[in-house]
This record gives structure tokens, sequence and C-alpha cells, in this order.
């Protein structure tokens, strides 16, 4: 057997393994009470769901849910395994693993609910990244918080969209200080249309991609070139009022406990002394000349 076809083959193996596994496991950690079935009189050797009862709660047959249980090589749906996620009371993150052990592509990540309201944790987190600008953005670009640095290099401001998207191509403020405009357009738009591809039905990309092709022909134009990239680093020449060039670099991290959340931080590169210049843009005597800049 080739090196290649044997190595696929192991991993194939190996996520059989694993899904089978993972069921028990699951399966195990479920009462019959806690799935609504009848325990009066029933003797049960583990406190756990019955192969046949998953199979009866999920809607297949039981045959089908055992060759699933011993990982066999079968057919299976996505609406499949939704009902037996619910059955077995999976969690999001639970339920996108056995997309994968199933070997289907796991569904869109969802934010449990526990894991809503964390925006004051996240607000730590921005603000402990001053003096460096850091905001963050939800999956449609639309601006959620964004710290001081932001505000005074990136010219981050309520009077806007609060659309990171929209802005980039409409904001005079922001455009006239970015060095690296016209550069960055094409991959902030390719990585744009990357998130929307992902996510093709979603109404929200399009209501956002509609209204920046009705306000920046230029937009419209690269969209159409097709580009796909993914989210990632980009470089970024600022000319700032105050204190002239700043070049940072743009890292997107993505929040796994709430996957429709992302956070964007700024970190100066070893160039034109931009973290002194940063760092004094931040302190009061920096932030007063923010106020009253001199013309040069």
């Amino acid at each position: 057997m080739p090196e290649d076809a044997f190595k696929s083959a192991a991993l194939k193996s190996h996520r059989r393994r694993e899904l089978r596994e993972f069921l028990m496991s699951r399966r195990a950690r479920v009462s019959p009470a806690e799935a609504g079935l009848p325990v009066g009189g029933v003797r049960r050797r583990t406190p756990g769901l019955r192969r046949e009862e998953v199979a009866v709660l999920a809607g297949v047959g039981a045959s089908w849910y055992q060759w699933l249980e011993q990982g066999r090589d079968i057919s299976v749906s996505p609406q499949v395994l939704d009902a037996v996620a619910r059955v077995l009371r999976l969690s999001d993150a639970e339920r996108r693993h056995l997309y994968a052990l199933a070997g289907l592509n796991p569904p869109a990540p969802e934010v449990a609910a526990e894991k809503r309201d964390m925006c004051d944790g996240l607000r730590r987190v921005i603000d402990t990244w001053m003096p460096y600008p850091a905001h963050i953005m939800d999956l449609y670009y639309n601006c959620v918080m964004y710290n001081d640095a932001a505000a005074m290099v990136l010219g981050m401001r309520p009077d806007i969209t609060q659309n990171c998207l929209v802005d980039f191509f409409t904001d005079p403020l922001y455009r006239s200080r970015s060095k690296s405009w016209e550069g960055n357009a094409r991959t902030v738009v390719a990585q744009f249309r990357a998130a929307c591809a992902a996510r093709p039905d979603d109404e929200g990309f399009q209501a956002v991609l509609a209204e920046v092709r009705d306000a920046s022909e230029e937009f419209g134009a690269l969209w159409e070139q097709r580009d796909i990239e993914d989210a990632g680093q980009i470089r970024k020449e600022l000319d700032h009022p105050v204190v002239g060039l700043l070049v940072v670099e743009s890292t997107l991290m993505k929040v796994p406990a709430r996957p429709d959340l992302a956070i964007v931080l700024h970190t100066p590169l070893d160039e034109a002394n931009t973290a002194a210049k940063l760092e004094w843009l931040a302190s009061p005597e920096g932030r007063r000349g923010a106020l009253y800049p001199v013309a040069g």
C-alpha cells in the first residue's frame, strides 16, 4: 500500500474509533429520565441510554445507529446527526465535533447562552492592549467596541457607520491617514469575500455587501475580481497629524467562546519609532497634543 494511502486509512480508522468512543461516552451521560423515557421497573446495567433508545428518540433505525456508533463506513446526513446530537444533549462544540468525526463539514458555531454576556471581559482585553489600537467586531464587520488608541490613531468615533468594511472605503479621515490604503484594500475585500462564502445564505452579509457596493465604486471593482484570502495579519502605514508615520500590524483573532466576534489587535512594528509614538499619544501630554495638533 502506498504511504499516502496507508496514512489516509490510518486517519480514517482513528476517526472511526474516536467516533465510537465519543458516542458511547455521551450516551452514558444521558439518563432515561433526562431523555423523557419511562423508567419504572426497568433493570439497567448502566445508568445511561441504550443504543436502541437513542435510535428511537432520534428517529433512525436501530441497526443504523449501531453501525454509526461502531464507526462503520455508512452514509450520514446533517439532519440525522442533529437528531442524534439533540438526543444526546450535546453542546454546540460537541455537535460540531460529532460532525467532524462523522466526516462532514461542521456547522457554523453558535454562541452558548452562558457565553453571550462576555463584553466586560472583552473590554478589559482591548483596554489592556493600550497604548496600542484594538477593536472588536462581529461577523459582519460591525464595530462592537474600540479602545482609546483606536480612536486616536485609526479615527474610530461615534459619528461614522461603525462598520469596519464600510468605513474603510467611505471614511475620509481614515482614508487621509492611511498610506497603505490602496495595497490593503484588495486584501480587505478578499477577506470579506471569504467570510461571505463561508455563509452564503446569511442575510447579514448580503446587507453589508449591498451597503458598501452602493457607497463605493472602488469596492465594487475589487469585489468583481473575486479574490479570496483568509483573515490574518495586515501591515498598515498611517500618517498621524501629530506624530507622523506609524507602522503597525493588525492581527485578527477569533474568540472561540464567542464565534460571532473577533478581536483586532494592532502591534507596532520596528519602524518609525512607532511604539514610542503610540505610548506618547496615550499619555496626558499626547492626548492634549492630539486635541490641538500643530499644522506642519
